[in-house]
């Protein structure tokens, strides 16, 4: 199957889902954002025939949809990991290492920012600021918080991931 063939093939999905959460919100004034909300917590991401669908039963165009998925950051056109690795590089930890930290993380998973491993399993992403200086170096795996980390505790956590599944 050629590149070409296997993103339209990825990119047919059942859109049972989008369709229910537009139905929820159909008759509400401006319910676009909680729409495409829905819609991401569903797919775990924003499908592009979804997209269609929203703009044809909201009447919206869909370059006002596209306007709105690519100004907010919570919103992810492309399928994202199940466990979402964050990297914190504010400051705090920018000082005690993150950079090494975020460099154990791509030789781990072979992925940089902004990347998904193949399998859909992890994500990794580097952020401004999670918050949590007094325990710098930090990194989230979903909602789990790991401070004070040192590479051997990064490829610990990983480890952890990847064996779980």
């Amino acid at each position: 199957m050629s590149n070409a063939a296997q993103s339209v093939a990825q990119e047919e999905i059942d859109l049972t889902g989008a369709n229910q959460v537009i139905d929820k919100y159909q008759d509400m004034h401006g319910s676009l954002m909680p729409v495409l909300q829905g819609i991401q917590e569903h797919y775990g991401y924003i499908p592009e025939p979804t997209v269609h669908l929203v703009a044809e039963r909201l009447n919206v165009y869909t370059s006002q949809i596209y306007g709105v998925l690519t100004f907010y950051a919570q919103f992810h056109l492309k399928p994202r990991g199940k466990y979402i690795v964050r990297v914190c590089m504010g400051t705090a930890c920018h000082v005690k290492g993150a950079t090494r930290i975020g460099d154990t993380l791509t030789e781990q998973l072979g992925i940089g920012h902004a990347e998904t491993t193949e399998d859909l399993k992890f994500t990794a992403e580097y952020v401004a600021c999670i918050g949590a200086c007094g325990m710098a170096p930090v990194i989230m795996v979903n909602e789990a918080t790991y401070g004070s980390m040192s590479v051997q505790k990064m490829v610990e956590v990983i480890d952890k991931y990847k064996a779980m599944e």
